[in-house]
């Protein structure tokens, strides 16, 4: 059970916590590669095969395992070595992760969610805290946040208890006043367990627990949350 009482401030995780982040990302790749195909027409034929694919960025996550947080680095990363392969100009690498970029953040928020944020943020102090790269302040969902921290920025990600403990100073609370909020049952949930806060897990797509430890309130869509915390 939830302390309500306690809860000075809430961290949310972003990903499938506030919007479905696979469609997002398959639209990004279509812009990536329609962007190529005017661009760096060599690099965009290459990029139809899904297997040569699949090795670049295979490649390129093992020659960089310190960026294993680091979502854009990889990315950009992967692209550059596509234009190389395919002998074309690796600084075409900058504008064509700009174009993935910006459509990366073009994110559909889960029905509902703009009005659950409203309510929470009149109560709560909100900061994003994500294991990808999207900029929530550059999302709808944006206006509702006081701060954000992703692992691209802090250099770890969850369930790392350190990056918890950055978002609680982020707003100037103590961890143990933080509710975390997120989708995945082990970089959310025993993340911000093990890092002192209570947690909720945001379980969108009815997943069954995966932990021997006892089940935390569960709700399968943030108004359901602001029904407990608000009513």
């Amino acid at each position: 059970m939830l302390n309500i009482f306690k809860i000075q401030a809430i961290s949310l995780d972003l990903d499938d916590t506030l919007w479905p982040v696979w469609p997002t990302i398959v639209r990004a790749e279509v812009v990536l590669q329609d962007w190529l195909a005017l661009h760096a027409p060599q690099t965009a034929q290459l990029c139809t095969d899904a297997e040569v694919k699949k090795r670049i960025r295979a490649e390129v996550n093992q020659r960089h395992p310190d960026k294993a947080h680091d979502l854009s680095f990889l990315r950009h990363e992967a692209i550059r070595q596509s234009l190389i392969s395919a002998g074309e100009a690796p600084h075409l690498a900058d504008e064509a992760f700009a174009v993935f970029f910006a459509e990366r953040l073009n994110v559909t928020l889960y029905d509902g969610v703009v009005q659950a944020l409203a309510r929470l943020a009149e109560r709560y102090p909100l900061v994003g805290l994500s294991n990808g790269n999207a900029d929530v302040f550059r999302t709808p969902a944006g206006p509702y946040f006081k701060a954000s921290l992703s692992a691209q920025s802090f250099g770890v990600a969850k369930p790392d208890v350190r990056i918890f403990h950055a978002a609680a100073a982020q707003l100037n609370v103590p961890v143990e006043s933080v509710l975390h909020l997120g989708d995945d049952a082990h970089a959310d949930v025993m993340g911000a367990i093990n890092a002192g806060m209570q947690t909720v897990w945001v379980n969108t797509q009815g997943h069954d627990w995966p932990h021997q430890s006892a089940q935390p309130l569960t709700v399968s869509h943030l108004t359901e949350l602001c029904d407990h915390l608000l009513a």
